[in-house]
């Protein structure tokens, strides 16, 4: 059985960081892309960032520049480092492994910031920003 399990959640002040990691057990963690999402209260999920099993990087354009994605492969562990953190970033952060075995070509690129990618998803950990 894939399980994700998030952690470093918590509260902060704005301005402040934090950082998320994600393990996994059940895949061959190097060999797959991981995402970072978040849903708000009242809101659709949307994407956050993601990294491919070959280490291409993607952000979304509202946390460009202040959010780092890295992965660990001899942890089989992904993190999300956040930093300059405001109100608008309160959400739950889940993290998604996708269901592509050493994935490539442009198509493959595209479809990371997609939910419909990723076939295993961690139970979330929630990130509140406080102003």
């Amino acid at each position: 059985q894939v399980q994700l399990v998030e952690s470093g959640g918590g509260l902060v002040q704005a301005g402040g960081a934090l950082r998320l990691s994600c393990v996994v057990s059940g895949r061959t963690f190097s060999d797959h892309a991981m995402g970072w999402f978040r849903q708000a209260p009242g809101k659709d999920r949307e994407f956050v960032a993601a990294i491919s099993w070959s280490g291409n990087i993607y952000y979304a354009e509202s946390v460009k520049g202040r959010f780092t994605i890295s992965r660990d492969n001899a942890k089989n562990t992904v993190y999300l480092q956040m930093k300059s953190l405001t109100p608008a970033d309160t959400a739950v952060y889940s993290c998604a492994i996708d269901d592509t075995t050493r994935g490539s070509g442009s198509n493959y690129y595209m479809r990371l910031r997609l939910q419909g990618t990723y076939e295993y998803w961690g139970q979330g950990t929630q990130v509140t920003v406080s102003s």
